[in-house]
């Protein structure tokens, strides 16, 4: 009898690891699925908390465990999750709550990951079982009470060319997202942001791939804070 692994991730709404075991026993397939209610968490300050429905889709029950993923551009804890271990019966919802605890009042948005992830309970014993464990990674975004809502904070961006590099700052106070590939405008040259996001009073630089010469503009697939991709945004290239 041999045995094998296969581990693929995959990015968006879903992280999915599958764990594979093959035998000379035709096994019995088993998927462990809990299922966000929304793709994004956006905590307010304003209100202290902010709550998650995240339903069971499984035929047994499952465990299902809840923590907070700082990004390594900004490790300060500022959320505790209730509850973070939780049995959760078929096709019942879990309510999971995140808590601000604060040490002063926000002045940007914060960005953090949160993660859902399902674990089977054991099976009878007898026969053989393979197993699925879905885990969900989802962006969470902190906003200040005294800050408007803007849904295109991505128009506040600037940009600029230094060299063969292109230079994207963010000096909103907004955390933007948006596709990690955009392109400058007309030659359409590929620059590559090395990651989906930018942080309040970030700068991040990526290296141009093709002819830069001529370029006017850049253009970007921006994601609104709740995670639906918009319109391509053309922004107007500026002086570095």
């Amino acid at each position: 009898m041999s045995a094998f692994v296969m581990q693929q991730q995959m990015r968006g709404l879903a992280r999915l690891s599958l764990f594979a075991l093959a035998c000379a026993a035709a096994p019995i397939a088993h998927a462990s699925g809990m299922l966000p209610e929304t793709s994004v968490v956006i905590v307010n300050e304003a209100d202290g908390e902010a709550s998650m429905n995240v339903k069971n889709t499984d035929a047994a029950a499952t465990l299902l465990y809840t923590s907070i993923q700082n990004l390594p551009e900004d490790k300060e804890q500022l959320l505790v999750v209730s509850p973070p271990v939780a049995r959760v019966e078929p096709d019942q919802t879990q309510l999971v709550r995140f808590i601000l605890q604060l040490k002063e009042p926000l002045k940007t948005q914060r960005l953090k990951r949160v993660i859902f992830e399902g674990i089977p309970q054991k099976g009878a014993e007898g026969g053989v079982k393979v197993t699925m464990n879905v885990r969900q990674n989802l962006p969470l975004i902190i906003h200040p009470k005294n800050l408007p809502m803007n849904r295109e904070p991505w128009k506040l961006l600037t940009w600029s060319i230094n060299g063969d590099s292109l230079v994207m700052r963010n000096d909103s106070a907004y955390v933007v997202r948006f596709a990690q590939s955009v392109s400058l405008l007309p030659s359409m040259a590929e620059v590559d942001m090395s990651r989906t996001y930018i942080l309040p009073g970030e700068k991040l630089t990526g290296q141009i791939k093709g002819n830069a010469s001529g370029a006017t503009a850049v253009r970007l697939s921006p994601a609104t804070v709740y995670g639906f991709s918009v319109d391509n945004f053309d922004a107007p290239l500026g002086k570095p």
